[in-house]
């Protein structure tokens, strides 16, 4: 026995070079089935979670439904439940949760429609929007872009939905909510405005364009969340020669859905006429000099701390329309004062 234990171990401890194809065949395959039913155990206990504290929540809220007392429902039922069940079972059942899982059946009242790709962590931070429109939107766009918990905390912070909407009619918002930012043409990736928080730059403000551009890379990873869906980075200062004089583009990135270079300048006041052709030579170089069989024209977006409309008007006249001017931020948006220009956008409407 001991001579046998011995050999094992030898065997296992060979140079990978000495294990025979088939055997690395082996591990591979059993590696890949393990890793696989790994996730798919976890799924399963998401989806039973989900289900579960759906369940509970529609029990609740069928017995507060049949006409008792108000004394024996309300706050005073979630008290009890909470103490009772915690007794019954232990942790998971705090008057809070009691509460959420109420407010989960109400706001999700059909259990077949519930996406098994979110989980109950998820749901948790969706049900506390009180209005529809944007609780859809960010349930749609959840499924959509797989955004894990905290990526939805940031983007329901950053006021996602109503930066998108702001510069919709009342027909796009609706179709925004129930099916999500669609990615279809070069407008659908641009928003009218981009919060960059993430930075963690203090107001007043004292910062260069190469270091708001160093910065934006430290932090790529949220940049790209920001960005939105299908976004992969190419470069910075990506250098162009034209005619012996070099040209540099702040950052450069391909996206994978519209097939096509996105090429973004960082300009830290207002935006200036000269800023916008320079823009549209660098879009004219990329489409002669950088594009591939298949790529579709490049876009080119300015982002910058100010802008007039008027002058982008005119400044931008008969010009491509795959270029944009859009604002940036260093804080979080007033999501109230969001909502209130949309409400009443959709009032005018």
């Amino acid at each position: 026995m001991i001579e046998k234990q011995d050999t094992s171990i030898a065997h296992a401890r060979q140079p990978e070079s000495e294990i025979s194809k088939p055997y690395r065949e082996l591990l591979e395959r059993i590696s890949q089935r393990y890793a696989e039913g790994q996730a798919q155990a976890v799924r399963s206990v998401n989806e039973a979670i989900v289900e579960t504290n759906w369940h509970i929540g529609q029990y609740i809220v069928e017995y507060e439904q049949r006409g008792k007392k108000k004394a024996e429902y309300g706050s005073k039922l979630l008290i009890n439940l909470s103490r009772d069940l915690t007794l019954l079972h232990g942790r998971g059942f705090s008057r809070s949760n009691l509460s959420y899982m109420r407010l989960f059946y109400i706001r999700f009242p059909i259990c077949e429609k519930l996406s098994h790709k979110l989980s109950w962590s998820h749901y948790f931070e969706l049900v506390k929007i009180d209005d529809e429109l944007e609780r859809l939107f960010y349930y749609q766009q959840n499924i959509l872009e797989n955004w894990s918990v905290p990526e939805l905390k940031r983007q329901k912070e950053s006021g996602l939905f109503m930066r998108f909407a702001l510069s919709k009619n009342k027909e796009e918002i609706l179709q925004l909510s129930h099916k999500g930012q669609l990615i279809e043409t070069p407008k659908d990736i641009v928003k009218d405005a981009y919060v960059f928080e993430f930075l963690k730059i203090p107001e007043p403000y004292r910062i260069s364009e190469t270091e708001l551009e160093t910065r934006l890379l430290d932090n790529l990873q949220t940049f790209l969340l920001e960005l939105g869906k299908g976004f992969t980075f190419v470069g910075r200062q990506y250098r162009m020669t034209i005619d012996n004089t070099h040209f540099r583009v702040d950052l450069v990135f391909y996206h994978r859905i519209l097939r096509c270079f996105v090429l973004i300048d960082l300009k830290i006041n207002k935006v200036k006429h000269d800023d916008i052709g320079q823009m549209n030579m660098y879009m004219g170089y990329f489409a002669k000099e950088e594009n591939c069989e298949g790529d579709n024209p490049p876009i080119g977006i300015i982002l910058s701390r100010e802008k007039n409309d008027l002058l982008v008007e005119y400044a931008t006249y008969c010009m491509s329309s795959q270029l944009f001017i859009s604002k940036y931020q260093l804080y979080l948006p007033d999501k109230e004062e969001l909502r209130s220009l949309i409400s009443q956008q959709l009032n005018r409407e």
